[in-house]
């Protein structure tokens, strides 16, 4: 084997060094640089992609907030109409509540007006059949006819007893 014989490293040797040293300049000149560019792309993207994120993550934020802001707000709107109509319904049941109670009060106030006449009308009627009844009581008892004052007389004495 030629690499194990003493007497051919000193070429060996050379061309190793020139070898390294061209692979050396060559990785130092040309590929590290590449590679350290490649990273420093991929490290300003990332730092780029983050920095988007977090604007984006901000104004989602913002528009949830906006989101949130409007629905509480709507809410607060829609609790209002529903308190107004509420206060609009009331106030008109109670104005017809008002007006269906006058009219049962006028209607009662009739119906006590014709029983107030209709039994005075039959009281009337009877304190007359009361003093037809007695006349003819007196009569057939004792044969004469009583006058007609004293009948009501005793008629409306009888009725406050």
């Amino acid at each position: 084997m030629p690499q194990l014989d003493f007497s051919s490293w000193p070429p060996q040797l050379i061309w190793l060094a020139i070898s390294f040293v061209a692979l050396y300049f060559l990785m130092a000149r040309v590929a590290l640089p590449r590679i350290a560019n490649v990273l420093e792309q991929r490290r300003d993207r990332i730092a780029s992609d983050l920095d988007e994120a977090a604007r984006l993550k901000g104004e989602s934020e913002d528009a949830i907030a906006s989101y949130e802001a409007a629905l509480a707000e709507a809410r607060g709107k829609a609790h209002a109409i529903a308190a107004e109509t509420r206060v609009k319904l009331n106030a008109a049941l109670e104005a017809e509540r008002a007006e269906v109670d006058k009219k049962i009060a006028a209607r009662t106030a009739k119906a006590e007006a014709r029983i107030a006449e209709v039994r005075t009308s039959a009281i009337g009627e009877i304190d007359a059949a009361a003093a037809d009844t007695a006349a003819e009581i007196v009569k057939a008892l004792i044969g004469g006819k009583p006058a007609k004052a004293e009948i009501a007389a005793a008629v409306k004495a009888a009725r406050g007893a």
